[in-house]
């Protein structure tokens, strides 16, 4: 009900920040007419006087003028003091007509549009339509709801259920996604302590450190990577992240060691393997190149896997091994199928640009064979860069 009363006050005032200026207006443009029509008058006065004194008209003559003229400068300035409400009253009587029609507009549109509104807003609104508070938004079904409200109902959720050890679990990772990390690494944490430590849990959590710290490993990261590979020594992931502590920390033999014993476990292919040679190049240390079979370039999938890990060294670990692909492509040419997959790997880094470039290359690359040219143009087509 306190609703409706504001909009119509809303209503009423939107009607009088128009109306009233339009009547004030009317009454101005009315007192400016009079008090020009005074002037106009007060001028015949004077002409009358130079007639008189030249001996143009006679003195009766011009006092029957000054007798019309004066009547008419009376009214003129009646008319002026009633536009300015100083007007006695006889001449206020005089405008009760006009006024009343005035008054009667006004009040017709102060009621009209608010009840117009209402109408309208009856006929295509849904007046009938209880409110929707945010208690009853988060415990609507979860189907094509946003993320934010799905995050907004779990937080909830865990607000009354803090010991909810599967929630915590559920909503570390996608706040990773939502870029909001520290949130990340207290969700873990809380996991871990109600459902137990694991690989996964302790890895993803010191990631979620490392993150929020600017991809610097703190001390807590450290630990966090260390538990999860007294629980798996072949984990990759939280040895990438010791490896990258030793650097960080300037010890260069330790870091180069823990590279290089990474880089052992390669099985070819991997897209962590070029970053882990990068690191290694860094330190000065010259790591084997890859097999032949294993230069092709990442697949769509390694790409991706590595995205997820939401850091920029796998971003520069990705790049890397594009750039590599993208080389070799452009030295010593290639198959049809290698090129297919670079436009692939680069479709997924959002390179639109680069990926316009690289299939003109391919075209050309392959242009004594029609059959392989068909298959780049239906993969550019599937990829948007279809001509």
């Amino acid at each position: 009900m306190t609703l409706w009363i504001a909009f119509s006050l809303l209503t009423v005032l939107a009607a009088l920040a128009v109306l009233v200026p339009l009547a004030r207006a009317g009454r101005g443009a009315a007192m400016a007419a009079a008090l020009h029509d005074a002037e106009v008058y007060k001028s015949q006065l004077a002409e009358v006087e130079r007639d008189l004194d030249r001996g143009l008209i006679s003195q009766e003559a011009a006092q029957a003028a000054r007798t019309e003229i004066a009547r008419r400068l009376i009214a003129a300035d009646r008319e002026a003091q009633r536009g300015s409400g100083t007007a006695p009253a006889a001449a206020e009587d005089a405008a009760k007509g006009g006024a009343a029609r005035l008054r009667l507009v006004q009040a017709a549109a102060l009621v009209m549009v608010p009840l117009g509104a209402v109408g309208a807003y009856i006929a295509y609104g849904s007046p009938d339509l209880p409110d929707l508070p945010l208690s009853a938004r988060l415990e609507a079904p979860a189907q094509g709801r946003s993320l934010p409200d799905l995050v907004a109902r779990v937080e909830r959720h865990l607000a009354d259920n803090p010991e909810d050890g599967r929630g915590w679990d559920v909503v570390a990772p996608v706040y990773m996604r939502m870029g909001r990390p520290q949130d990340a690494a207290a969700a873990y944490a809380r996991a871990i302590r109600l459902l137990g430590s694991d690989v996964r849990r302790e890895t993803d959590r010191g990631e979620a450190l490392v993150v929020a710290n600017n991809g610097i490993v703190s001390a807590e990261a450290h630990a966090a990577f260390e538990r999860a590979v007294a629980m798996d020594a072949q984990a990759v992931k939280p040895r990438f992240f010791l490896a990258l502590a030793l650097t960080q920390e300037n010890r260069k033999d330790e870091a180069i060691a823990a590279w290089q014993s990474l880089l052992a476990d390669a099985q070819g292919g991997e897209a962590w393997a070029e970053a882990v040679r990068m690191e290694l190049a860094k330190l000065g240390v010259e790591a084997p190149a890859p097999a032949a079979a294993d230069v092709a370039g990442p697949s769509r999938e390694e790409i991706e896997a590595a995205q997820e890990l939401s850091t920029d060294d796998r971003q520069q670990m990705i790049r890397s091994m594009v750039d590599g692909l993208d080389a070799r492509l452009a030295a010593d040419g290639g198959s049809a199928q290698e090129w297919m997959q670079l436009m692939r790997a680069l479709d997924v880094l959002g390179e639109r640009e680069r990926l316009r470039q690289v299939i003109a290359r391919a075209g050309e690359a392959l242009k004594d064979d029609p059959a392989a040219v068909a298959g780049i143009r239906q993969l550019a087509s599937e990829l948007g860069e279809g001509s």
